[in-house]
């Protein structure tokens, strides 16, 4: 199911139940097939780690921290500038792209590290909740995983800034 037509039975189920939106949506998502088990068989024979390695740990602890500054701005602008509307929703929306960078960047970097560690397409985009997951990976969330798990750049290259912080992220969390 697309993620717009499930967002609109979610809303259906809200109507018809008086459910919140969050297990409306929650209900849906338990109602769609589990994966079947070849799919199961080729993500468990992949080589996919079975443990999260420590800077995909500490990449989620920084963005989430930083995702939550935002998101914290975005809350004390709405209320700081309820009286002022062209400076409430200036703040308020800088506030929350701001977070939204972050959570892109955040799963599009976790969606090429399970790329790259082999993870079943057809899973990715299921927990994607996206027909195309390739869609959140960008050449920044390549660049921050390179910097994460500590690929080399080749001599003479300058480093993108992505990686740099990558490696930030891993030294000070991993």
């Amino acid at each position: 199911m697309a993620p717009h037509a499930r967002k609109n039975a979610a809303r259906r189920q809200q109507e018809l139940t008086g459910a919140n939106r969050r297990a409306a949506l929650q209900d849906i998502r338990n109602a769609l097939p589990p994966a079947s088990r070849t799919r199961k068989a080729a993500r468990e024979s992949t080589g996919v780690s079975p443990v999260v390695p420590a800077e995909m740990v500490a990449l989620v602890q920084d963005f989430v921290r930083w995702d939550r500054s935002h998101l914290d701005d975005a809350v004390r602008a709405a209320h700081q500038y309820k009286e002022h509307p062209g400076e409430w929703h200036r703040l308020v929306l800088y506030a929350l792209t701001d977070a939204l960078a972050y959570n892109y960047l955040l799963v599009g970097t976790i969606a090429a590290y399970l790329q790259e560690q082999g993870i079943d397409p057809d899973l990715l985009r299921r927990h994607l909740q996206s027909p195309d997951p390739d869609r959140y990976v960008t050449q920044e969330a390549l660049d921050l995983l390179a910097g994460l798990m500590g690929k080399i750049i080749a001599e003479g290259q300058r480093e993108p800034t992505w990686t740099s912080i990558g490696r930030q992220i891993t030294e000070s969390g991993a």
